[in-house]
């Protein structure tokens, strides 16, 4: 039997893991909450410890750019030499990718079950893919569809934020006196988000107790989430454009999958598409929520089959 690969997904808060045989299948997935404390290199190691037979190779996704054998993730304290780790974790052959760069990769294996549709759009086959969305930061990928697809890295969380409402505008001023520059992740992250509702309520509360409540209908809650999913579809109009994301735009990451339920509902979309003279070309992009668990570990294990060929 072939040997699987191991694949990664390595964010802030959290670390998964699985196992990727060589016909994409991911097996042995594994979720753990990753301490401000903790080496992600103790995980990996114990995941090809246990697998039988031990992967010689690995696809790792991180929060955070790469741009060379020194990786730093962006909002986790760690930061390792490729050449090193590899050799540490005893494989023959790895490749280190930005979350969303894995994420991107998996837009073209998601099923029906993996998305929810936001009306409007139809679908585009030869446009560009869009990935982004906000978990522990705010990660942006495109894929450019080819017979061996193309995914564009990008750190657009940290573009500066700017107000298109009075009341966002008030949001901004507050935040710019508490943080200095203001950048997308800020607010449109699970921090950002906690953020936003004590600026608008005075409310100290964790991203998923908004979220939650918010599900419920709670109304300052909602407020919030409303001010937050609208900023979110300008946000991702602006990508749109700037991708020129014709094939759909995915938003990813897990606040997206929190409110997913609230997206269609919301001004998410008069937000994405209200970007004039292109109201009309935004309004025919379709708009997906990405609620399957782990995109990034699918993505991952594209890549991985590459690196095994």
């Amino acid at each position: 039997m072939a040997k699987p690969a191991l694949v990664a997904d390595i964010g802030a808060s959290t670390i998964r893991v699985a196992l990727a045989r060589a016909n994409g299948a991911l097996v042995s997935m594994r979720s753990f909450p990753l301490r401000s404390d903790e080496n992600p290199e103790t995980r990996l190691a114990a995941a090809l410890l246990a697998a039988k037979p031990r992967p010689d190779a690995a696809v790792l996704a991180v929060a955070g750019p790469v741009d060379g054998d020194q990786v730093t993730m962006t909002n986790f304290n760690w930061s390792f030499s490729q050449k090193t780790l590899m050799r540490s974790l005893k494989l023959k052959r790895m490749a280190v990718v930005n979350d969303f760069v894995a994420v991107a990769h998996a837009l073209p294996a998601l099923r029906p079950a993996d998305l929810v549709s936001i009306p409007g759009g139809h679908k585009n086959a030869k446009g560009n893919l869009l990935a982004c969305g906000p978990g522990s930061g705010f990660g942006v990928s495109a894929l450019i569809p080819a017979r061996r697809p193309i995914a564009i890295a990008s750190e657009a969380g940290h573009m500066r934020l700017g107000a298109a409402t009075a009341d966002a505008a008030r949001v901004v001023a507050h935040l710019v006196r508490e943080m200095g520059t203001v950048v997308t992740e800020h607010v449109l992250s699970g921090p950002g988000l906690a953020r936003l509702h004590r600026i608008l309520t005075d409310r100290h509360e964790s991203a998923e107790e908004i979220a939650a409540a918010a599900r419920k209908g709670h109304a300052e809650a909602k407020a919030t989430v409303d001010m937050f999913l609208r900023w979110f579809g300008r946000i991702a109009g602006d990508l749109a454009l700037t991708f020129d994301a014709r094939g759909g735009v995915y938003l990813a990451g897990g606040v997206s999958r929190a409110l997913a339920p609230l997206v269609a509902s919301s001004g998410f979309r008069e937000a994405f598409e209200n970007h004039p003279p292109y109201a009309t070309r935004l309004a025919a992009i379709p708009l997906y929520v990405v609620v399957h668990p782990a995109p990034g570990l699918t993505g991952a294990a594209v890549l991985a089959r590459r690196l095994m060929r």
